[in-house]
């Protein structure tokens, strides 16, 4: 039976990525397959984003061994079905100067698990798995064979899997900095928009922002890449395209007729924070683990405990610090993509992405402005036999509509997540799928 979702995963691990990959590979394979781990700079740089994916496979062999040895129900059921391609993509922004999270994830992007666990962090021949030439078949590391690495770019990688897949089969899932995303829908625009639907953990609509007072970092981390991709969901891409001179734009525009839009479901901070971790549930459910020996429970309590140090020391108000759980809450959207409980807002919202302000690069953008739009005003033209369907509205052109944000022909379409099936409920999830 075919998964109800397949999906690539375009990721920058840090912590919550990680726990956002192991819930993914812990999911039911009649609900979710991960086609593809796509990883790009971020949290930390490349190179050690791609290590800690390749240690987490390295881990999770441990831990099924280990889970066998004690008689437990080894889980991971995707990962047993479905065998990901790992690629390596972008090792900086578009036109952006590069950003880190390392003050937060640490400089391995694990709080030093590497360190710590030797006997837990794979031998460095994995870096050959990734270059070109035959490897020794005695260096070819066991854990290898719960993933296919790739020698390709990523967002090559992502082209062909839409391609050779039908479309509308295809959702992305994109948890870090949006370069591979921005890439991918450069090289080959049509092919792109045979994704079902790309799902973005990033922005800050009605909250303040992580990086800045209005930013989230994934966002401002690339803004060039997010303003480009989200331009994919217009009707009119180059109504909402970053302002930057063609001879200096690294990627060129899109062709002036595309055969659809781009579906894009946005989770930002407003609705991925209160998803929260806490440190009291993580000591409970992680120490008789521990104490029984269980590598993926050493492994992960290690970024996890420090992690919550280090929102202690930040927050600094007395009070049990939580992790939000940011990135796996897409994930769960993924495996609970029909619950009824999910929520979009009414209608798709036009979303912009600043690129340019002083201030306020990475700023998701909304006309809160009590202002009726002119294609939907009563007497509005309407051309009776369009043969373009955009065409419909003859008359959408306001004189005092700066940048067009009154225009129905204009603007993105973002649907942006409002409701999940439980704030509460999350964390408990996650836990138990992971870790039984």
């Amino acid at each position: 039976m075919a998964p109800k979702n397949k999906i690539i995963i375009d990721t920058d691990p840090g912590v919550d990525d990680v726990l956002a990959l192991l819930l993914a590979l812990s999911a039911s394979p009649e609900d979710l397959e991960v086609a593809m781990i796509s990883v790009t700079y971020g949290n930390v740089e490349l190179q050690n984003c791609l290590r800690n994916v390749v240690a987490l496979f390295h881990v999770l062999e441990k831990e099924t061994e280990w889970r066998k040895s004690k008689g437990k129900p080894e889980g991971f059921e995707s990962l047993k079905c479905f065998k990901p391609v790992v690629a390596i993509g972008a090792e900086h922004p578009l036109e952006d100067e590069i950003l880190m999270a390392d003050h937060f994830h640490g400089v391995d992007g694990l709080h030093g698990v590497h360190a710590e666990h030797p006997n837990l962090t794979p031998a460095d021949t994995w870096r050959e798995l990734f270059v070109d030439g035959e490897l020794d078949s005695s260096k070819i590391p066991s854990y290898s064979r719960f993933f296919t690495p790739s020698k390709q770019r990523a967002h090559m990688e992502m082209l062909r899997i839409l391609r050779e897949n039908p479309e509308d089969t295809i959702s992305i899932v994109a948890v870090g900095p949006m370069t591979n995303i921005a890439l991918a829908a450069a090289e080959d625009p049509e092919t792109f928009l045979r994704v079902k639907e790309l799902v973005v953990m990033g922005g800050a609509i009605g909250v303040p922002g992580n990086i800045t007072p209005v930013a989230e970092f994934n966002t401002y981390a690339d803004s060039v890449a997010s303003a480009r991709v989200f331009a994919l969901s217009s009707p009119t891409p180059k109504s909402t395209m970053p302002a930057i001179p063609e001879n200096i734009s690294t990627l060129p525009p899109y062709p002036e007729k595309l055969s659809k839009t781009l579906k894009l479901a946005l989770l930002p901070l407003d609705i991925t924070t209160p998803h929260l971790l806490m440190k009291t549930f993580l000591v409970e459910k992680m120490s008789p683990l521990m104490q029984e020996g269980s590598p993926l429970a050493v492994w992960t309590n290690t970024f996890l405990s420090r992690t919550m140090d280090k929102i202690e020391s930040m927050e600094g108000n007395g009070e049990e610090p939580g992790l939000s759980l940011h990135d796996p809450l897409c994930v769960w959207y993924m495996i609970l993509r029909d619950h009824p409980a999910w929520k979009s807002t009414p209608k798709p919202e036009d979303i912009r992405i600043e690129t340019s302000g002083q201030w306020t690069r990475g700023m998701h953008v909304v006309d809160s402005r009590i202002r009726a739009k002119l294609g939907e005003k009563e007497g509005a033209q309407v051309n009776p036999a369009p043969e373009d369907p955009m065409q419909t509205i003859a008359l959408d052109e306001d004189p005092g509509d700066t940048m067009g944000w009154l225009s129905l022909k204009r603007g993105n379409r973002i649907n942006r997540i409002i409701q999940t099936p439980g704030e509460e409920l999350f964390a408990k999830e996650l836990m138990k799928s992971v870790f039984g």
